[in-house]
């Protein structure tokens, strides 16, 4: 009876001692417990990485300004031990610059900078003069580039009319020779498009842009043009054709100038990741980083790689609960007990119907396959290797065959682990061949609704938010977890199945 009290004893403790730390964090740092109390704000981090030679380093990367079209910067920050760090501002130019003596070997410097929406308006630039740079075109390169451009005179008014029915043209090379023609020397559309502009007269400039979504990582610039026209700089993505800037384009940088410069290395490259958070609309005012304890040890801390990652990572406590309180209370049979939490994540990525459609697909075209090698007499390590191959070809085909037919759902399955896959297979598998087909379908149906049960909940904002900036909430959940394990008595499915025992 002691043992048993002071279990009970042990996990309320837990759980209050969650509550009291979540809430001297809200006191402490001002981060309200309700997403709706904040203030959207957007975490940038530019990873450089390098190979040094061993001697001195210098390297330079361009930064965007403290006023962009809807965004304004925030804050900004360096990372980069053993490094002198400085940002230099020469006019509308602003660069980092990271030196150090003598370094070798891989090196990673980050920068990090925080930027919120703003609607501000961008000051005016005056006329720029038209820059006439030197393109390298043959005879019969020249006659095309006068040729397009003449077909483009035709149907524009203006330089960004001009500019947009080039992109038109350049864009669709199969109907037009003169367009191929240009295109068949490997030349960028941002750089054909302000070749044929500076050739019209018309003043542009090389722009770089970062599209922000949420936990994304390892993303590259995109080129972008900038034209003259109406006293104002127009944007223009030649790939797609888009012009101006949508809600969620950060302009990074502008001019001719290189966006990375590395000196006394070699292999030089530039990725970004990028998250979304919510501050408070106080701590945001006051532009300032709390020095407690909570902030200090807080995830928010972390390289913004690491924040992504965490994001979803927090959330599987809550899943974990909806699986025990599922089986334990509920009494639902599941195909394992971890991965029905594992395809909610997935789900989390993919949305909930094309998930569904997907991973149903590739388990049950799994399964026909894995029937066929069992015939095979295949050692166990031999056959679950030999379904991960085959997933990987099945995955492929329907993400094929589903672009062809212009759906995405086929692609939308590469977010599912290989390996979950083919073990789900392997299992129902084997389930089928001692149980039959009717345990499969309540194992797997189950481990289903377990999966889309917890992906609601884990898809919730308010307890998206509470996970990651009150990760001490967990131990309630914990706590919670922790006190289902302990119920011995009849399940609500048994209550059910036994329902006549009663009226009796």
């Amino acid at each position: 009876m002691s043992s048993r009290l002071t279990f009970y004893a042990v996990v309320s403790l837990l759980a209050i001692g969650a509550l009291l730390v979540a809430m001297l964090r809200h006191l402490e740092t001002g981060v309200p417990f309700s997403p709706g109390e904040e203030a959207e704000v957007w975490l940038v981090e530019a990873r450089i990485d390098f190979t040094a030679s061993g001697g001195g380093v210098k390297a330079s990367l361009g930064l965007p300004g403290r006023l962009s079209p809807g965004f304004e910067l925030y804050e900004e920050q360096a990372a980069s031990p053993g490094y002198g760090f400085s940002i230099i501002e020469e006019g509308d130019q602003r660069r980092a610059e990271w030196t150090r003596r003598e370094v070798r070997g891989e090196q990673s410097l980050y920068y990090t900078a925080k930027f919120i929406p703003s609607v501000e308006a961008m000051p005016r630039h005056p006329a720029p003069r038209a820059q006439v740079r030197p393109v390298y075109w043959n005879a019969a390169q020249k006659l095309a580039a006068k040729q397009v451009l003449n077909r483009a005179r035709e149907t524009s008014s203006s330089p960004e009319s001009l500019a947009r029915e080039l992109i038109k043209v350049l864009r669709d090379p199969a109907n037009n020779q003169n367009t191929a023609l240009l295109r068949s020397e490997g030349v960028g559309l941002d750089e054909l498009l302000i070749s044929l502009l500076d050739k019209a007269g018309v003043a542009t400039r090389r722009a770089a842009a970062l599209y922000l979504e949420d936990a994304r990582r390892r993303q590259a610039l995109n080129p972008m043009v900038e034209v003259y026209s109406d006293d104002q700089w127009v944007l223009f993505n030649p790939r797609t054709g888009e012009t101006g800037t949508p809600p969620n384009l950060l302009m990074w940088h502008r001019g001719g100038v290189s966006i990375l410069d590395v000196s006394g290395a070699r292999n030089s490259r530039v990725s970004f990741s990028m998250i979304r958070q919510s501050v408070p609309a106080k701590q945001l005012a006051h532009a300032r980083d709390s020095g407690s304890i909570f902030s200090r040890l807080g995830v928010h801390h972390l390289p913004i790689e690491e924040q992504s990652m965490f994001k979803l990572l927090l959330l599987l406590p809550l899943g974990a609960a909806v699986v025990v309180f599922m089986r334990v209370i509920i009494g639902l049979q599941t195909a394992g007990t971890f991965m029905p939490v594992l395809i909610a994540l997935a789900f989390l990525q993919t949305s909930l119907l094309p998930g569904l459609i997907s991973f149903i697909s590739v388990v049950a075209i799994g399964l026909a396959l894995r029937g066929y090698l069992s015939r095979l007499n295949l050692l166990l390590v031999a056959r679950i290797a030999t379904l991960i191959v085959l997933v990987v070809f099945v995955i492929s085909a329907l993400s094929i065959i589903g672009y062809q037919m212009g759906y995405s759902t086929g692609m939308t399955i590469t977010f599912f682990p290989m390996i979950i896959i083919a073990w789900t297979i392997e299992r129902m598998s084997i389930l089928w061949e001692e149980e039959g087909a009717h345990e499969v379908l309540i194992q797997g149906g189950g481990s289903l609704l377990v999966a889309v049960m917890a992906y609601l909940l884990m898809q919730m904002p308010l307890l998206q938010h509470l996970s990651f900036n009150f990760p001490e909430l967990n131990l309630v959940l914990l706590a919670m977890i922790l006190a289902m394990g302990q119920y011995t008595g009849y399940k609500l499915s048994e209550l059910y199945r036994f329902r006549a025992v009663d009226e009796l």
